[in-house]
């Protein structure tokens, strides 16, 4: 029997990308909102997409597509984000996580979920919860600490200062 602890509630709010069903626990969940524009903030990775006014506060806002390698797709009337709570370096965070669309919210019990598989996946496994079988679909459960975990944040913030002396030392050696 897997252990299943990390799971907090049964309660999942589900969404799109690509052709693909995702789950976020509802206990993360802060709120919905439409797409909106978002400031990008210079020399940050690609999949941070810089971040939005919410009531006064600039949120982080992650682009789930560039997070985990799918194509770039248009925005549409359905594209929003999803703002959450995770906890970074022992501090309670709030992001935003853009999507293609919000499905709905699920009970899903944990008879009804599996392990993540350890199959070569565009998705690293460390992201995912568990994925949930519904009748004829299943929901990939993702892991909101793995995927907005400070020590990404902090390797891509290292990553992003190291390469402007990276490109010093190549005109150098020209």
């Amino acid at each position: 029997m897997t252990d299943r602890s990390d799971i907090q509630s049964n309660t999942y709010l589900t969404f799109h990308l690509d052709e693909e069903l995702y789950g976020l626990n509802i206990q993360s969940v802060r709120e919905v909102l439409e797409y909106t524009s978002i400031t990008r903030v210079p020399r940050t990775a690609s999949f941070m997409r810089g971040v939005i006014n919410v009531r006064g506060h600039a949120v982080p806002v992650m682009d789930l597509r560039r997070k985990f390698e799918l194509h770039e797709a248009e925005q549409t009337v359905d594209t929003c984000i999803i703002i959450v709570e995770v906890e970074l370096e022992k501090e309670s965070t709030i992001m935003g996580a853009l999507v293609d669309g919000v499905q709905e919210v699920l009970e899903i019990s944990p008879e009804q979920i599996e392990p993540p598989p350890q199959l070569g996946s565009r998705i690293s496994s460390r992201f995912i919860t568990g994925i949930g079988k519904l009748e004829e679909q299943f929901v990939i459960l993702l892991n909101l600490q793995e995927l907005f975990s400070q020590q990404e944040l902090d390797d891509m913030a290292a990553t992003q200062e190291s390469e402007p002396l990276q490109a010093d030392l190549e005109k150098a050696v020209e």
